[in-house]
């Protein structure tokens, strides 16, 4: 008995049919290209999502404290390391970093130094004027490397015992004006305070990182050393 069979199979067709008219899929993949490539169909993507885009990062918070201290002890772990690229990654792209011998800030005399020049900083031969030497009046002339040895990394201030968010742990005689002439900016202070009575408190020293926040992170623009002077 044939025609049962045949039956059948006339339906299964005209079903067939009827589905590819109401669905029509294209099952099969583009025709190759002049180079002999085959170009499949794009996956569908889920409802409601973008593609290749990832959720953007959250803007600074300005207020945080964490993030803020976590940026200075990385730039004093540059420092201590003598990592010139890592510390060049924080300097700031457009303001650079300036360098202040001793507490009072001052633009007119305190030098600036870009990315680039921190980056390629033992390279670096010239001889600089950096200000004038407490007590004697003297010109602070020294290479970078030299002045970084005495009025950056006098003391190891990874280790430093005291630390100050917007707040000047010790104060000398020299004007501290760091928050005025940085206005709007954050700083940390590492402090050593005076750890022999002989010396009647005079033997302390500190360093001070300011840095301006912007929406990817915090940038270092002020390197601010500190000591007792007369």
């Amino acid at each position: 008995m044939k025609w049962p069979l045949l039956f059948a199979c006339a339906l299964c067709t005209a079903f067939g049919l009827l589905l590819g008219v109401l669905l029509p899929i294209d099952l099969l993949p583009a025709p190759p290209d002049e180079a002999g490539a085959v170009t499949l169909p794009a996956p569908l993507e889920p409802s409601g999502s973008s593609s290749g885009s990832s959720a953007e990062e959250p803007a600074l918070d300005q207020t945080d404290h964490f993030a803020l201290l976590q940026a200075a002890c990385e730039v004093c772990d540059a420092i201590a390391r003598r990592d010139f690229a890592a510390l060049a990654s924080y300097v700031h792209p457009q303001r650079g970093v300036t360098f202040t011998p001793y507490s009072t800030v001052d633009f007119e005399t305190d030098l600036t130094f870009t990315a680039d020049q921190i980056r390629n900083l033992e390279q670096d031969p010239a001889t600089y004027t950096w200000g004038l030497e407490d007590g004697r009046g003297e010109p602070i002339q020294m290479t970078m490397a030299q002045y970084l040895d005495r009025y950056v990394w006098d003391a190891d201030y990874t280790k430093a015992p005291e630390i100050g968010i917007d707040r000047v742990i010790t104060g000398g005689n020299a004007l501290e004006n760091l928050a005025e002439a940085y206005e709007g900016c954050r700083f940390v202070d590492f402090c050593h305070p005076s750890a022999d009575p002989v010396n009647n408190g005079l033997d302390w020293s500190s360093l001070k990182l300011v840095f301006q926040g912007e929406e990817d992170g915090w940038y270092l623009v002020g390197i601010v050393h500190g000591e007792w002077t007369i």
